[in-house]
């Protein structure tokens, strides 16, 4: 239970709901036994008119109440019973409909705060942790994972607080009765929860399995909505179903075993429960044919111990469910309690505007998992202002090494330096309002395109997004769609052409005004008209800024004021566009490889 505890730290802050629908519990539970309490009044005395018989001795109160029900009229008795039986259920059942109003929103509470902490710490986690998990077991740890701990709580916390309230009340009815036959009734005990603890144990495992194949389920049919388009060109249909039906009957496999584990627990307890029953039942009933106790107190005692039943059964299955959300909080708490690799130290400060220079010292990098460095030694210093381009084969560490600026990662060894600042001493954000990005892998959200546009740069007035968009060359496209600015492009942008989604990148980036920018592959979506228009705006762009540029095309990095040539990690020639085509090395070889094909098209 100290996992369930742990969850149950989210209500903390909501002690006054929680307290409130305590006070229900209690009240609930009183009602339930008295409402019990007529029934030997009823008995006895209208039905059997006779006397109330109590096997045990009354305080003074008590003794004049139960005298003043054998004096009375049945009729009359009988209409002060219904009576009172009803004032009885109307407010057992008002409580009632309290109590599990306020459970249901103390759960609905814990799991809105769950899926904000949850939210919260995926923004604190870095890179990494997202290259290793899939999408789609992360989405189900917010939807499947989550609506789980929400039932622990309605339901789970409900029957953890009220059923033992029930329970001792009942008993105490029980006990005050015939305290002989409801110590005979403890023997039921033990053999109703050393079967119940053998079932919870394989439960938990079921559970494990189901949430792992739920898990499965959320990924194949996030790989599948992301990747349609590839899933359709390649007539992967069947493939890609299979694979669905595959995981979705795992599911239902261990949903099945959960479901007959946990449906076995209730007829199992009634039915040790029901035949303990008839047990006493004989032993009461000799005593009121002696005509040492009434049959109204008899049944009453019968009422109490059956009364027993509902809540030991709801206990049980609660048990199950406990299993079930005891696979899930390590779940939960496994992103909860994941430590970012890239972290601000305690006391970090603002960095200001890079204003001399950015340095590489000896900086080497590697992926978590991979056995070789994906940049090795680097060194490199640019000045503020300077435009370095980075080129090399496919996997030579050009997007890995502008990846480290922005501090999407750290360097294993080595240091990056702004103005001689080790970045890992300023904050995150300080750095990155500093930083624009244009990758080859074009995000948009599914908002507008003016939203899409003023993406990091809150407050931003209409007339700078408009301008932003003209020097991306964007104007003109948004200009021709209805809704204008106001068009909403849909997910990852998939309204719009690849170039028109890569020129309101741009525009993004020109809006924020970094003063370093990182173009990776940024006019890789364009064609030649487009790209030679968006080139022009990314050339006036980059005056007064820092530039790392990667680019496959070596035409475009011709004007570069350094050009930084990587292979497998390492940097191997660094200079201008002339200089390293003087060198017989790869620089050039890579550019005549390049030219050559252009003069074969």
């Amino acid at each position: 239970m100290k996992d369930y505890f742990r969850l149950l730290g989210f209500l903390k802050k909501h002690l006054h709901v929680l307290g409130a629908a305590f006070v229900t519990l209690i009240l609930s539970a009183g009602f339930d036994g008295i409402t019990l309490l007529p029934i030997v009044p009823l008995a006895d005395r209208v039905l059997n008119r006779g006397e109330v018989i109590l096997p045990f001795p009354l305080p003074p109160p008590l003794e004049h109440l139960v005298a003043a029900i054998n004096q009375a009229e049945p009729l009359t008795l009988l209409w002060y019973l219904c009576v009172f039986g009803a004032v009885l259920i109307a407010f057992k059942f008002f409580f009632l409909f309290l109590q599990d109003y306020l459970m249901m929103d103390l759960s609905q509470r814990m799991v809105r705060d769950v899926r904000n902490a949850l939210f919260q710490k995926l923004h604190l986690l870095s890179l990494d942790y997202f290259t290793e998990k899939k999408s789609g077991t992360l989405i189900s740890r917010f939807t499947h994972d989550v609506t789980t701990l929400q039932d622990s709580v309605a339901v789970g916390l409900t029957d953890l607080l009220y059923r033992p309230f029930q329970i001792l009340v009942f008993a105490v009815i029980a006990f005050s009765i015939h305290w002989k036959l409801a110590v005979a009734s403890l023997v039921l005990i033990p053999l109703i929860t050393v079967p119940v603890a053998k079932i919870g144990k394989r439960l938990k495992k079921v559970n494990q399995s189901a949430l792992e194949s739920m898990a499965e389920v959320s990924s194949v049919l996030h790989e599948f909505m992301s990747g349609v388009r590839i899933v359709k060109v390649f007539n992967m249909e069947g493939h890609e179903r299979s694979k669905f039906e595959r995981s979705n009957q795992d599911f239902y496999r261990y949903t099945m075993k959960r479901i007959k584990r946990v449906l076995a627990l209730g007829p199992f307890s009634e039915l040790v429960a029901g035949v303990g029953a008839i047990i006493i039942l004989y032993i009461g009933g000799r005593e009121v044919v002696r005509g040492t106790l009434s049959s109204g107190v008899l049944i009453l005692f019968l009422g109490a111990l059956l009364s027993l039943i509902k809540p030991a059964k709801k206990v049980t299955s609660t048990y199950g469910l406990f299993q079930q959300t005891l696979a899930v909080i390590p779940r939960v708490y496994e992103i909860l309690d994941a430590v970012p690799s890239v972290a601000e130290k305690p006391g970090a400060k603002v960095l200001s505007p890079v204003q001399e220079s950015i340095e590489f010292q000896n900086v080497s990098f590697r992926y978590p998992g991979k056995e070789s460095d994906a940049l090795q030694e680097v060194t490199l210093s640019v000045k503020a202002g300077e435009v370095i381009a980075i080129v090399g084969r496919s996997g030579a560490g050009k997007t890995t090494l502008v990846n480290l600026i922005p501090r999407f990662y750290d360097p294993t060894a080595g240091t990056i330096l702004i103005d001689g600042t080790d970045i890992r001493e300023v904050t995150l954000q300080s750095l990155r309002e500093q930083v624009g990005v244009v990758t080859q892998e074009t995000f948009l959200f599914h908002d507008s395109i003016e939203a899409n546009i003023a993406y990091g740069r809150a407050g931003a007035t209409t007339s700078e997004i408009e301008g932003a968009a003209r020097l991306a060359h964007a104007g003109e496209f948004i200009s021709r769609i209805p809704e204008g600015y106001q068009a909403v492009i849909g997910e990852r942008g998939v309204k719009l052409s690849g170039g028109e989604r890569q020129r309101i990148a741009i525009a993004r980036a020109i809006l924020k005004n970094p003063p370093i920018l990182i173009l990776d592959e940024a006019t890789s979506q364009l064609d030649s008209e487009s790209e030679r228009y968006v080139q022009e705006a990314i050339e006036r762009l980059m005056k007064g800024r820092t530039v790392f540029v990667i680019a496959h095309r070596l035409s475009t990095v011709v004007n570069a004021d350094r050009i930084v040539v990587l292979e497998q990690g390492r940097m191997i020639e660094v200079g201008g566009h002339s200089e390293l085509l003087k060198k017989d090395g790869l620089y050039k070889k890579l550019y005549s490889v390049q030219f050559q094909e252009v003069m074969n098209l």
